[in-house]
């Protein structure tokens, strides 16, 4: 675990208190084919085509061990945007953002991540859905979302130990960020507006920098 997921664990120990003990290593390799299998489907037929029995016989497991990965299709697609979101987050740690300034950064890291939910549409249509309707029993694989998006804002913000007021700033932009998600996914907004909105958000980062006068 990195020191930005421990840091906002830290803050939270409720979320903290939800984490499931480690896999074995043969329990890690059912659950990501089961992950696998979910993602494979949603990019074929989006968020209808995922259905538990066909993923169950994608990733060779039983019905009712799904089942106990995932009580549902939408604890499924959530836990699989976290994984998503996971893949996201090595592929930008080996190719870090530019940017001079945090903000620019984090704008150029969250558009780049934006990019790769856009070449799978389907894939991110139904991982937006299902965590659109995620109720109260989903809010672990939530929570896990939004730790994983917090430590890709911090990475690119080169922050470590961030203040209250920055992890604030980062909550804003990642409600922006799926924001945006939805209104492109539901064709009421542009890749030009969605980066607008994304970089007017980012500037709270500025704006919340400790040695701000």
């Amino acid at each position: 675990m990195s020191a930005q997921v421990n840091k906002v664990a830290k803050a939270d120990p409720a979320a903290a208190a939800l984490a499931a003990p480690p896999l074995t290593e043969r329990q890690e390799a059912r659950r990501r084919r089961i992950l696998h299998a979910s993602a494979q489907l949603a990019v074929r037929g989006g968020f209808d085509a995922v259905q538990m029995r066909e993923v169950a016989e994608s990733s060779q497991v039983a019905l009712g061990t799904l089942y106990r990965y995932f009580p549902s299709k939408i604890h499924l697609l959530v836990a699989t945007m976290q994984d998503q979101l996971e893949r996201m987050h090595g592929t930008l740690r080996r190719r870090p953002p530019q940017g001079e300034t945090a903000a620019g950064r984090v704008a150029e890291t969250l558009m780049r991540a934006f990019r790769a939910l856009q070449r799978e549409p389907q894939l991110a249509d139904a991982m937006v859905r299902a965590l659109t309707f995620a109720d109260r029993s989903v809010s672990p694989e939530v929570d896990q979302v939004s730790r994983q998006t917090t430590a890709i804002i911090l990475d690119a913000m080169g922050q470590e130990d961030p203040t209250p007021e920055q992890l604030s700033a980062v909550r804003v932009i990642e409600h922006t960020w799926h924001s945006a998600l939805i209104t492109w996914l539901s064709g009421r907004a542009s890749i030009a507006q969605v980066r607008v909105d994304i970089e007017t958000a980012c500037r709270l980062i500025d704006l919340t920098a400790p040695d701000r006068s």
